[in-house]
């Protein structure tokens, strides 16, 4: 693994889940292995969660780190043959390469602007990093994806279910704010790498990009795609046929202790209760969010592990 910017920088994900896991009862044990060697992290948008965990797995692999948040420093201009006489005053090509100097590994966290949609799927600031940067690239979430959420999301259905199949759904909910699509288009592709019976429920009008969910149960009855569910994973998104808009809020939509039923509640936080989820449910024995959370950590970790063993290589 040389970055990890998408699941399918993942060789064997049952492999990496099982690693993972094993890491939670000595997450110490490769405590030499990160020895004098750095992590540098960036973030172009704040963080709660995927700061302190990225931080947590380096740190328990021995390695150092290092936090800039970036647009307290100044822009960076990403685009070729600019003429940067406006309000930028750095380009990538020479910021990319600086920071690589400073650290064995660069994390970036970007969201997407929600105004143009091809902008925003060309994945300009990572992909940024991967052309410059002279040392692997980590995503903690980017304008269209956010693997390291996936892939604890993965870690934790693997844990927690009872079943050999367990059924999966990925229920929209409602919320006042334009939200990006990264975590649900992760989730999505990761899923389909485990053995689970898999849909996805939405209003009509807000299915996500038909290039990600093809061959994917879409159900637009809430109610009927929840029946019988194992893990529901509750996430809103904007439209993204009309482009990072928000064109529905209807509060049936919310998820309900009555709707769950049985199932284990997913959700990759922060969470809006009583709009998203009601009470009764996130306070309940059936919410995972806690536990969801806390692998967060150990999804860091092990790809931390494994991109600093290809440098050692």
């Amino acid at each position: 693994m040389k970055n990890y910017t998408s699941i399918n920088d993942i060789p064997d994900l049952s492999i990496l889940i099982k690693e993972a896991i094993a890491l939670k009862k000595n997450p110490f044990q490769f405590e030499s292995l990160g020895k004098h060697k750095t992590l540098v992290m960036l973030f172009f948008n704040s963080s709660l969660r995927t700061r302190l965990s990225t931080e947590k797995a380096a740190q328990n692999l021995g390695m150092k780190t290092m936090v800039l948040n970036i647009n307290n420093a100044w822009n960076l201009e990403f685009d070729d043959g600019t003429v940067m006489n406006l309000n930028t005053s750095e380009h990538i090509k020479e910021a990319a390469r600086v920071i690589s100097q400073y650290a064995d590994l660069i994390a970036v966290r970007a969201f997407p602007e929600l105004i143009d949609k091809v902008k925003d799927e060309y994945e300009i600031i990572i992909n940024g990093f991967k052309t410059y940067a002279t040392v692997p690239i980590i995503s903690m979430e980017s304008s269209t994806a956010h693997p390291l959420q996936a892939l604890a999301d993965a870690i934790t259905i693997t844990e927690l279910s009872s079943k050999q199949k367990p059924k999966v759904v990925l229920s929209w909910a409602p919320h006042p704010k334009a939200l990006p699509h990264a975590v649900a288009n992760s989730f999505v592709k990761m899923i389909q790498q485990l053995d689970v019976d898999f849909e996805i429920t939405h209003p009509e009008g807000y299915e996500l990009n038909p290039k990600i969910t093809k061959g994917v149960t879409i159900n637009y009855d809430q109610n009927e795609a929840l029946r019988k569910a194992d893990f529901v994973y509750v996430k809103n998104w904007s439209n993204y046929k009309d482009y990072g808009k928000v064109t529905n809020e209807d509060p049936n939509w919310m998820i309900t202790k009555s709707k769950l039923d049985q199932a284990k509640f997913m959700h990759c936080l922060p969470v809006r209760r009583n709009v998203v989820v009601e009470d009764a449910v996130l306070d309940s024995d059936q919410s995972v969010v806690i536990e969801q959370a806390n692998n967060r950590t150990f999804a860091a970790q092990i790809i931390m592990k494994k991109l600093l063993e290809n440098l050692n290589e």
